[in-house]
């Protein structure tokens, strides 16, 4: 397993729709694996294969708690068939947006169709947490970033932090 680059925004990747995935393979598995270890050593939640550069419907994520053991899902082709009307609101963070929170809401609970990472066809309901992340995730496939929910003014704020961040990170 390999760790992976992390993209931040303004990237302009980040805001390319992912394309399906044709077939779970030992190159989508180890893309997979590869992603799930960036995502722990970040540490984050959750991660897309937009943030790591590939526009493909992949995404990792394991809500398990720190001293929990690890429950991580692959998902491939992720998609939403049901949404509760109930809703929830959680302060969301992103790995392409560090250091940076702020209130989102979103359905409660959903039920997600996905190929799981031997490419079988998985349905299952998801709340809490994981509902949350998982509709994060979905919405990095489709060029969404969790600071597109605030206003442009908060959105342009975070933005040119992350930039200022990354510059001040440059050793030369």
């Amino acid at each position: 397993m390999a760790k992976l680059d992390i993209i931040n925004v303004p990237d302009p990747i980040l805001k390319t729709t992912s394309t399906p995935v044709d077939r779970v393979d030992g190159d989508v598995r180890k893309l997979l694996d590869d992603m799930l270890e960036t995502m722990y050593a970040a540490p984050g939640i959750g991660l897309a294969a937009i943030q790591v550069a590939v526009a493909k419907r992949m995404i990792v994520l394991d809500t398990a708690g720190e001293d929990d053991e690890k429950k991580p899902l692959f998902l491939v082709n992720p998609e939403v068939t049901w949404e509760s009307e109930e809703r929830s609101v959680y302060s969301e963070g992103c790995l392409s947006v560090p250091e940076h929170y702020a209130d989102v809401e979103r359905p409660a609970s959903v039920r997600v169709k996905y190929l799981d990472y031997n490419g079988e066809m998985q349905e299952g309901l998801m709340d809490g947490l994981t509902a949350t992340c998982v509709q994060h995730e979905i919405d990095h496939l489709n060029g969404v970033v969790f600071i597109d929910y605030l206003s442009k003014l908060k959105r342009n704020m975070i933005v040119k932090k992350v930039q200022k961040a990354q510059k001040d990170s440059v050793v030369l």
